[in-house]
């Protein structure tokens, strides 16, 4: 095994499967999958589940049948699954006040998040709240930049949990490897958290440096 094209397989396999939350979605991970998918990569991703699947999406970013800001939905992660099980929730006038509001309401911080949660309208939407929310404001595109906020506060607080867990807990090999392909993603997010966050990323690097 190619220790660093397993890596890069991962990360990519990881970004793939995240695209609902992260900012930017489709238009931002696609360049990364066209450029680091080097013939090493591609042959550590067709030994990994969906590996297969983002092969042909990759294939198909570079053959130009896919626009480089989406995916074909045959080739969705999950099988698109994700999309099919979202809540169907439709919004009246008082409701789509009421979520406008929290968005623009919306302080980037612990409490904010937590209140942004708690939201009668945003419950509606369960654990895909993420998923939800982006797809319907398609509606309110005008929202769109106050809800990149909210993203990347909740991506931050999700990483920041993450790492805690991670550095409160005896790391195997497997987990080495997942923290080193999420490494972007901690590197952009856990600075957010000030001198706290880089104390908290320095502690992640010296985990992965020590990866037999």
């Amino acid at each position: 095994m190619n220790q660093k094209a397993s890596t890069t397989a991962l990360k990519l396999l990881n970004l793939y499967r995240q695209e609902h939350v992260i900012v930017g979605g489709w238009a931002v991970i696609n360049p990364v999958l066209v450029n680091e998918a080097t013939d090493d990569v591609i042959k550590e991703l067709r030994e990994m589940p969906n590996g297969k699947t983002l092969i042909l999406h990759i294939q198909n970013l570079r053959d130009g049948k896919t626009p480089m800001n989406t995916i074909a939905r045959e080739l969705l992660p999950y099988g698109g699954m994700m999309g099919d099980e979202m809540p169907s929730v439709t919004l009246d006038a008082g409701q789509w006040y009421e979520l406008e509001t929290a968005i623009n309401n919306f302080t980037p911080d612990q409490s904010g998040l937590d209140a942004f949660q708690a939201n009668d309208v945003v419950k509606k939407f369960g654990e895909e709240w993420p998923v939800a929310i982006r797809a319907i404001l398609s509606e309110k595109p005008h929202l769109i930049e106050k809800w990149d906020k909210i993203l990347q506060t909740y991506n931050a607080y999700r990483l920041w949990n993450m790492a805690n867990e991670i550095i409160a807990n005896p790391m195997s090999e497997r987990a080495r490897a997942k923290v080193q392909a999420d490494m972007p993603e901690y590197e952009t997010y856990l600075p957010m958290f000030g001198d706290a966050g880089n104390e908290m990323l320095a502690r992640l690097r010296v985990f992965v440096s020590s990866m037999n």
